[in-house]
């Protein structure tokens, strides 16, 4: 991590100093455990132990230390978000009092995809270019929204705001459905995909058609809780698997 990438997870995603801690053996720094802070709770963003000195409860110890602090402080919802491939990250979250959750899945739609059916979209609908602004002022942030991963949840989204596109499909009474989208000159992320009342798969399916046509390369869409967009209708819409995350909680309490 550059000094230039903490500073836009500060500002993104509320990395907050309090909640950064560093291990160490003598003088030596050994691990490392950067938290994010917000209202609803800390997210355990970076932890890390230098190899030399692993299975000797450094980690264990900088969990338990951020929980005893929070047990005070608040907020007591601490979470994590593990690639599934890091088993032995996985197994440190569950032998620190961390249960699992929900599973994330990173998906991708190749930029050589083509679905035939993807334009049966109901007439009297239109696709419009909407901003989180918009969104805002349409009530669709205060509204309760789905479980989504800590950097596309709506404090993020908030932060990133001048670097998003967005569209949505509109009827005369309404938005349909909307979608929010950043580039960065090769690959799109897909921050939000959003069907509201009445939306179809079809709806969801031209808002990804519009963004291709503007953009190149391939649509990913990481981290996707099953409660923000069932896998099933993800994958209709043509995007595959990538990788999975698995998400730990546990409750403040004091070590």
């Amino acid at each position: 991590m550059t000094p230039a990438a903490f500073k836009r997870s500060i500002r993104d995603q509320q990395v907050w100093c309090s909640s950064c801690m560093v291990a160490f053996a003598g003088s030596d720094p050994i691990g490392v455990l950067i938290g994010a802070k917000r209202p609803t709770g800390t997210l355990v963003h970076k932890i890390a132990v230098h190899p030399d000195h692993l299975r000797q409860g450094h980690g264990r110890h900088l969990l338990d230390s951020l929980s005893s602090k929070l047990a005070i402080l608040g907020p007591p919802r601490l979470v994590a978000e593990i690639p599934e491939t890091l088993g032995h990250a996985c197994a440190l979250f569950s032998g620190s009092g961390y249960a699992e959750e929900a599973v994330l899945t990173d998906y991708v739609l190749p930029a050589d995809h083509e679905d035939p059916g993807r334009n049966d979209v109901p007439g009297g609908r239109f696709v419009i270019p909407v901003s989180l602004d918009d969104l805002a002022a349409n009530g669709l942030l205060d509204d309760p929204q789905p479980l989504v991963c800590w950097e596309r949840a709506a404090e993020t989204l908030t932060a990133r705001k001048e670097a998003l596109a967005g569209l949505a499909v509109a009827s005369e009474e309404r938005l349909e459905a909307y979608l929010l989208y950043m580039h960065d000159g090769t690959d799109t992320e897909i921050v939000a995909l959003r069907p509201l009342t009445g939306a179809s798969h079809g709806h969801l399916a031209q808002l990804l058609d519009r963004v291709r046509a503007q953009v190149t390369g391939n649509l990913r869409f990481p981290k996707v809780h099953p409660a923000e967009v069932p896998a099933a209708d993800v994958e209709a819409l043509g995007f595959h698997p990538t990788g999975r995350y698995r998400v730990y909680a546990r409750r403040a309490d004091h070590a």
